[in-house]
């Protein structure tokens, strides 16, 4: 395998960049929940996204290959004065089964290390158990 940097899209090749990662356990399911948080997306800067083809899911790529995961949701927030500012976007995505949750944990070690991220539990510790 050749040594791919992690890369996260929207739109096909326009790469943004996660800010924050909060992992979650639903208590009435048992699914766990990854929230991915972008303080900007580039895709909808000077409406990049028109000249490029939405993938209809998160692309997620690294060394290993592609991964693709429609969001269950994603939210867009805004702040400022006229409420007209992005402050954030949060994409939630769900994980059922085990072996998908394992491989986007090894990508997601994979985008921290690369990025300079660093684990922490939150002060909720709302963490998976």
């Amino acid at each position: 395998m050749t040594h791919q940097h992690p890369t996260v899209e929207f739109y096909e090749g326009i790469v943004e960049t996660i800010n924050n990662i909060s992992l979650r356990r639903d208590p009435a399911t048992g699914d766990r929940m990854m929230l991915l948080t972008f303080d900007q997306l580039r895709a909808i800067e000077k409406f990049q996204s028109f000249r490029s083809r939405f993938a209809k899911a998160l692309k997620l790529v690294d060394e290993e290959g592609a991964i693709a995961i429609e969001p269950e949701g994603i939210r867009f927030i805004f702040d400022g004065p006229e409420g007209d500012d992005l402050q954030r976007v949060e994409c939630t995505l769900v994980i059922d089964r085990d072996d998908h949750w394992d491989r986007l944990m090894r990508f997601m070690e994979r985008y921290a290390e690369a990025n300079s991220m660093a684990y922490g539990e939150s002060p909720q510790a709302d963490g998976l158990s």
